[in-house]
């Protein structure tokens, strides 16, 4: 009888792997095919996601770029004195800081040297914002310097409301080439999106 008994234990305790079942009724064959479809998918769908985010980081650091320019304007009008993006090129890249004038004769690189332009507003620079994205030209873009401010790097806007005329090209980690057009009689500023297939620039507000 007590054979008996060991020997039922022994053949009710013995390990069957391939048909363990979980509490859930799952068998481990499942759980590994599962697993392994998940991975599959995961494959298949992150780097489509992750190329997503890259534009949409382009996107939104040109749209920023546009908002400070918008809000530079503001500032001109608010104030009575001519306010500017300065930009300027470092080793990390090229940033831009808020600049007003300080003489009355506009916001000048002279007179930011010697500080009669004061900057109110540090230097930003995208990438710290938008990681990734960087104020520079992708290899197809038409254009011939990232910052084309009419051979300056000041993007001024005065009290009347105008602004200097220019652009500003900004890069995403993808490739995506951005633009920001300011047309200097209503100084508004204007998102562009360059497609290389067609060699056109497409409104992206």
């Amino acid at each position: 009888m007590r054979a008996w008994s060991r020997a039922l234990r022994t053949r009710w305790w013995r390990p069957r792997p391939w048909c363990f079942r979980s509490a859930e009724g799952h068998t481990l064959v499942d759980v590994l095919f599962t697993s392994s479809l998940l991975c599959i998918l995961a494959g298949i769908s992150v780097p489509g996601l992750l190329a997503n985010v890259d534009r949409s980081r382009g996107a939104a650091a040109a749209r920023y770029l546009a908002a400070r320019a918008a809000l530079a304007r503001a500032q001109a009008v608010g104030r009575s004195a001519v306010v500017a993006l300065h930009f300027a090129q470092d080793a990390r890249g090229i940033s831009f800081s808020v600049v007003q004038d300080g003489n009355g004769n506009g916001v000048l690189s002279q007179d930011i040297a010697s500080q009669i332009d004061r900057e109110v507003e540090a230097p930003v620079l995208l990438s710290d914002l938008f990681p990734g994205v960087s104020i520079g030209l992708t290899p197809a873009a038409p254009a011939a310097q990232a910052v084309a401010l009419g051979g300056t790097m000041i993007l001024s806007f005065t009290p009347t409301g105008t602004a200097t005329s220019g652009s500003v090209y900004v890069r995403g980690r993808d490739g995506t080439q951005w633009v920001v057009r300011v047309l200097g009689v209503t100084a508004r500023a204007r998102v562009l999106r360059y497609v290389p297939a067609s060699n056109t620039w497409v409104n992206a507000d």
